[in-house]
């Protein structure tokens, strides 16, 4: 229930609901594909919510044509000279394809505004003006769907430690991600401000408890499902041909060529 920690969900109840969850994701893609439809998802959080975990299991199983993500980095001296909202609307798909934005045009409403990246006149500007650009992806049709991962912070704090400590994941810790520890409360106020302005009927906000990164990451493949009206499009007939009778072939020897050392014989 919102508000009291879950116990962590074991991992195979998890991993089998994941893998259900996945499949139908392959449907919802080829739906999107075959009807032409166009899919924006905006995945939102503090650092260490679990967006990305959870944007990289919506997207494990997807052909890589049909869905993308979209991390962009900072902008350009020549980007921040446009519109504000220009370089995302570079990146909306076209017809049947899906997008998932890893972080989105929120970034003025929460880490550029907190962190003075932007003066109050431009946030003021993007507070007025995001709900009537998304009002106009929603008329043109495009289906849009707004996730915010809400983590505690006794959470994101255990999480920054471990990243630090896992050399696999230390190039997601960055010295940004530390100081949001020092303006939590100031993050707190810009996400609550940023909901009384973007959650409109149109292209509501979903808010997802976060701490379990399991049950985050389920409960919102399910809830994007769900919000969906797709319906299963019958793969074509394949048939699997005999393989030909060799004409002669002989494959080029061996030492002409340059293999890769086998690695995997020194593990046995």
């Amino acid at each position: 229930m919102a508000g009291e920690k879950a116990a962590t969900l074991p991992r195979k109840p998890y991993e089998r609901e994941l893998l259900r969850l996945q499949t139908e994701l392959v449907k919802l893609q080829e739906w999107v594909r075959t009807e032409g439809a166009r899919l924006v998802v905006v995945f939102e959080g503090r650092d260490a919510a679990g967006k990305g975990g959870t944007i990289k299991r919506v997207a494990e199983h997807l052909n890589p044509r049909v869905a993308r993500i979209v991390a962009l980095p900072k902008p350009t001296e020549r980007e921040r000279t446009q519109w504000y909202f220009q370089r995302y609307v570079e990146h909306l798909p076209a017809a049947g394809e899906i997008v998932l934005f890893d972080r989105s045009w929120y970034n003025r409403a929460g880490v550029e505004q907190v962190m003075g990246f932007c003066t109050k006149e431009e946030h003021q500007l993007f507070l007025r003006q995001c709900p009537i650009f998304e009002r106009m992806l929603v008329e043109e049709g495009i289906l849009l769907r707004k996730y915010w991962f809400s983590v505690s912070d006794a959470v994101q704090q255990e999480r920054f430690r471990r990243r630090m400590e896992d050399p696999t994941r230390r190039w997601k810790l960055s010295p940004m991600d530390l100081e949001s520890i020092t303006r939590w409360e100031a993050y707190s106020r810009a996400k609550d401000e940023m909901l009384v302005h973007t959650d409109i009927s149109e292209a509501p906000w979903f808010v997802v408890e976060s701490d379990d990164k399991r049950r985050a990451r389920l409960n919102t493949i399910a809830h994007l499902l769900g919000s969906v009206p797709y319906h299963e499009v019958p793969p074509p007939v394949l048939e699997l041909p005999e393989r030909p009778p060799s004409t002669g072939y002989q494959r080029p020897p061996r030492d002409l060529q340059t293999y890769v050392p086998d690695h995997a014989a020194s593990l046995l």
